[in-house]
């Protein structure tokens, strides 16, 4: 257990705490005030941890393979809830979860068969990451801030982080197809 690795399990344990802010009695203004603090809190994480191992030197295989598992299960549980609130459209949600779970196990695949430098990440997936980690605080914040209208500004860019979903998915299937097509 390193520093890394131990910012990416508090981001796992931050999901059911981010959930379980929708079932107290509170304010809605105060849960959603509360869940986008948590979930940038948890977001900032993911970088700092990737910054930590590397220049601590502490990165691993296990901190490789937890630390893309913890952000897909942190957006995938915003998402969830963010549909049950009726801010976010179902069919948003399941291209971008149904995109992590394809890509994950594509990933898998090629990494079995000594292939998954064809399919590391790429800036397409990148873009999509980022524009999903400030769309969903906004989404969740719900609230305007000054002449901003977060749910507004949310809902465009998560609509381009589902473009950017679909597009790095093709991205990635069209690197793997050679050894797709082989397994045939």
């Amino acid at each position: 257990m390193n520093l890394p690795n131990l910012l990416t399990w508090l981001r796992v344990l931050a999901i059911p705490l981010f959930v379980a802010l929708y079932y107290l009695p509170l304010a809605p203004a105060t849960v959603d005030l509360a869940a986008t603090l948590l979930f940038i809190a948890a977001a900032i994480t993911d970088w700092v941890d990737g910054y930590l191992a590397r220049r601590l030197g502490q990165t691993s295989s296990f901190g490789a393979f937890l630390d893309p598992v913890a952000d897909k299960l942190l957006v995938s549980a915003a998402l969830i809830v963010l549909v049950a609130l009726g801010r976010v459209d179902a069919l948003i949600a399941l291209i971008i979860i149904g995109r992590e779970i394809t890509i994950s196990a594509l990933r898998e695949w090629m990494a079995q068969i000594g292939a998954r430098a064809s399919v590391a990440v790429n800036s397409i997936g990148k873009l999509k990451t980022v524009a999903q980690l400030v769309a969903i605080p906004m989404l969740l914040y719900h609230s305007p801030i000054a002449a901003l209208d977060c749910t507004l500004i949310g809902t465009w860019l998560l609509y381009g982080a589902a473009v950017l979903t679909v597009w790095s998915m093709l991205y990635y299937l069209r690197r793997a197809w050679p050894y797709l097509k082989e397994s045939l």
